[in-house]
């Protein structure tokens, strides 16, 4: 008796840019629900130099072209340039800078992480704002201004704390504790910047713990893009995606 298999499901294809060392292909995946592909391509690499020299390097819009033709080659409806840093190290002119050439390359619709931090920052409501990161003191400088411009009043901007190289690695032991100290009283939200660290697991603990919506990149990446196509990102619990 023959047996008919159904399938499989239609997708719909979210292109995501990413820089050449990003690994968390997996975290980005657990926000997506089963009719959607990732079709992730990587950017070329950067001089060496200080963490300001890597991410202005990747923040030029010919970095993100080559990627993009790539996931539009193979259906991609909308695509994301998922790092936070390379899109807010040029300010807001340099966060559009990469959308037009994303657009120029074919995207359909065209986002950056960095702005989909403050797409998702206004949507929970956040108006004071204690932002954590991974970054050397000139690139958090250069975060603090991007959400100042965007109308936020930033009231803390927590680094990490470790050499730069070793953020990669980081696991949840450090998110969570540098989430913790980063936290302030007067604060309505905590941004977690940076595509290299892993949240998905502490979001919804973390927002229980502290009483403040948690934004993440990697989680406002997933969400802003699909958002732009009229679909949800799956995260249980996370404030974010209940709005």
């Amino acid at each position: 008796m023959k047996r008919h298999v159904q399938g499989p499901e239609p997708q719909t294809g979210v292109g995501i840019v990413a820089p050449y060392d990003f690994a968390r292909d997996r975290e980005l995946w657990r926000w997506v629900p089963p009719t959607v592909s990732l079709f992730i391509a990587r950017t070329g690499g950067s001089p060496e130099g200080d963490n300001l020299d890597s991410v202005s390097a990747l923040n030029r819009p010919a970095t993100v072209r080559r990627p993009t033709r790539e996931v539009c080659a193979v259906g991609a409806e909308v695509v994301i340039y998922a790092c936070t840093a390379c899109s807010f190290v040029g300010g807001t002119l340099g966060e559009a800078a990469l959308r037009q050439a994303m657009l120029d390359a074919g995207a359909p619709r065209a986002l950056t992480t960095s702005g989909a931090a403050v797409s998702a920052l206004r949507t929970v409501k956040a108006q004071r704002v204690a932002v954590v990161h991974p970054y050397e003191r000139p690139v958090g400088n250069r975060l603090r201004d991007f959400l100042c411009t965007a109308g936020f009043d930033v009231v803390a901007c927590t680094p990490l704390g470790i050499p730069v190289r070793e953020v990669l690695t980081a696991g949840y032991a450090e998110v969570a504790e540098l989430i913790r100290a980063g936290d302030r009283p007067d604060a309505d939200a905590i941004f977690v910047s940076c595509t290299a660290l892993p949240t998905y697991d502490l979001i919804a603990p973390l927002e229980a713990e502290l009483g403040n919506p948690i934004v993440t990149a990697n989680q406002a990446t997933v969400w802003a893009a699909l958002r732009a196509l009229d679909l949800n990102a799956t995260g249980p619990d996370q404030t974010l995606l209940n709005l």
